[in-house]
């Protein structure tokens, strides 16, 4: 029978303790004295859902690290000119590129990217340049063409392939020195939709069409291309990252969601599998760090997915939310506060084919991080009002109910029951909130005039009216607030929707970056520099952003579209609850990064 060392060359190491976990103990075995076990370290190949592009499209462009990745153009119903920065953890808005195109090659980096060739309103041969800000022209390709693959860097980049019409698919290729292209030999087979990677001087390029759906592959010296080991898949409109001696493919026609690995002679297939099947995808990263963004799943007309692909022992655990406990009465239009582990909810109303049909409530909810308990009910029962505080001790205020009209009550909670408060001001409701019971904020929201920018803060029993000088700067109704009496954030609302941001420093409000999509009706949590709106209106969206204190990230969808929900808690972990539809409230977990190991034991 054969053993470990005839097989490896190698004795199993005899240790009293496990050795430190890293790449270089991967395919190890050992056997650990103390616990009279075998072991060996596992290698983990897997794709995972991270948060998605701001905008749906397909044949985007692509280049960049999985931590710092670029994507600009495709198509999403129109042309696309939105470029796209991706973190490690979600995507935000950088400069628009100058001309709108799909089909485009990328090369460089997020901070200096090349952008070049596509489809305008035919082949282009446009160039332009990217400095992490803004898009810039550059020198022209000798070519102008479409599906066209690049790589490289800004200054040192690679272009082959595409197609241009009439001449149909090309194997064409440029090379770029930062201020203009030069013809190269061309590739061995023309082809459009391929893939590649690596640099000027040691790139790969694979597959492609026309039919039939190429597997060939070529590997470029700077000079030549030459034919090397063919892919285990045919297929079109895939992506890929890498270098010329370490690849990944991943996605593409007719196998979407086929992954492969290149070791620089040969390709194997990955167990892993793209989660969302695609093609026309853009890709960037590494063999062991790759990402996957956009594209077109059939038979859909494009997707804002984004996916992580590890190849390695690092273990990165991306922001998710997951169910939480099914509140006891489903219901929309609910408010509260607490935190992820223990938070309140109250009021709202339930759907017309509900049980009850359509009801303005007064019932109140409790969580402990598992399961909802009814507690005691408010004495005015309402919807589109407004909470804030925490399990314990919660303010409700304003509010709407066809029987009382618009309501100015306010009500405190004490843990077990509710009392009457200070009147706000003004009938209100569709308001924003923040802060605690003793030091609250309401933000906006609608009166009997229509949308309004008061400010008023509560002291536990009274509200007061702000100076003029401290009114939102633009008046909305169904916003979100966060944060503190003296440091709060609001964000959202309408008319006209709106994803504008603002910050309150206990005297004024000052204008900040907007939210990448425009939304009325979310949940909220945070506080002013670290802050989550999630779900939404119009309809009821499965969207999540976050807030920094200075610009909006898009995060973790959820697994339920909903729209006029309660939120609470924190950015690390947070709390949606209520929708009308469905009684599952759902949990939060931000993004960590941990370096483990897996490690497969017998005894």
């Amino acid at each position: 029978m054969s053993n470990y060392e005839s097989i490896r060359g190698t004795r199993v190491k005899y240790l009293t303790s496990d050795p430190t976990l890293n790449s270089s103990t991967e395919g190890q075995v050992w056997y650990n004295s103390t616990t009279g076990t075998n072991k060996a370290l596992v290698q983990i190949k897997a794709w995972s859902s991270v948060g998605s592009l701001g905008t749906s499209r397909y044949d985007i462009g692509g280049t960049g690290t999985q931590t710092a990745a670029l994507g600009a153009g495709g198509y999403g119903g129109s042309l696309r000119n939105n470029t796209e920065e991706y973190n490690g953890f979600s995507w935000t808005a950088g400069g628009n590129l100058g001309t709108a195109r799909y089909g485009l090659g990328m090369a460089g980096t997020q901070t200096a990217g090349l952008g070049f060739g596509g489809f305008v309103t035919g082949p282009t041969n446009s160039t332009e340049e990217y400095d992490g800000t803004s898009w810039t022209a550059g020198g022209s390709l000798g070519t102008a063409r479409r599906n066209i693959r690049g790589c490289g860097l800004q200054t040192a980049g690679l272009a082959f392939g595409g197609n241009f019409p009439p001449g149909g698919p090309t194997g064409f290729t440029e090379e770029y020195n930062g201020t203009s292209w030069s013809e190269q030999n061309d590739m061995t087979d023309a082809r459009e939709w391929l893939s590649g990677f690596g640099i000027q001087t040691a790139a790969i390029a694979a597959g492609g069409t026309p039919t039939p759906v190429e597997t060939s592959c070529e590997s470029y010296d700077g000079s030549t291309w030459t034919t090397v080991n063919s892919l285990n898949t045919g297929r079109y409109g895939l992506a890929a990252g890498g270098i010329q001696t370490v690849g990944v493919v991943f996605g593409g026609s007719p196998s979407p969601t086929a992954t492969e690995e290149w070791d620089g002679t040969n390709w194997t297939t990955s167990p892993a599998t793209l989660a969302t099947g695609r093609t026309q995808l853009g890709g960037a990263g590494t063999q062991s760090a790759a990402l996957a963004f956009g594209g077109k799943p059939p038979p859909s007309s494009g997707t804002a997915a984004t996916e992580e692909y590890n190849s390695n022992i690092n273990i990165i655990t991306k922001a998710a939310w997951s169910s939480g406990g099914n509140l006891n009465l489903t219901r929309g239009n609910t408010k509260g506060g607490g935190i992820q582990t223990a938070a309140i909810t109250t009021g709202g109303q339930t759907a017309p084919g509900s049980p009850t049909g359509f009801t303005v409530r007064a019932e109140t909810e409790t969580y402990d991080g598992t399961s909802w308990t009814e507690v005691g009910d408010m004495s005015n029962a309402r919807r589109e009002f407004s909470a804030f505080g925490t399990q314990g001790a919660a303010v409700a205020f304003g509010g709407e109910n066809p029987g009382d009209a618009t309501l100015n009550a306010t009500e405190n909670w004490n843990g077990s029951s509710w009392t009457a408060g200070g009147n706000y001001p003004v009938e209100i409701f569709l308001q924003g909130s923040a802060g605690t019971q003793t030091a609250g904020l309401g933000i906006g929201g609608s009166v009997p005039g229509g949308p309004t920018n008061l400010t008023c803060e509560y002291d536990g029993s009274t509200w007061t009216s702000t100076a003029p000088g401290g009114n939102l700067g633009t008046s909305r109704y169904g916003l979100e607030g966060a944060g503190t009496q003296t440091a709060a954030v609001a964000f959202g609302g309408s008319p006209p929707r709106t994803g504008l941001t603002e910050e309150y420093d206990g005297t004024s409000w000052t204008s900040s970056n907007t939210m990448n999509a425009n939304l009325r009706a979310m949940g909220g949590a945070g506080i002013q520099t670290a802050a989550l709106s999630f779900g939404g209106a119009p309809g009821d969206v499965t969207t999540t952003e976050q807030y920094n204190g200075t610009s909006w990230v898009t995060s973790a969808n959820m697994a339920s579209g909903r729209s006029y929900l309660g939120g609470c808690g924190t950015t690390a972990a947070a709390l949606a609850m209520g929708n009308g539809s469905t009684p599952t409230a759902e949990e939060f977990t931000e993004g960590t990064e941990v370096v483990t190991a897996s490690t497969l034991t017998t005894s």
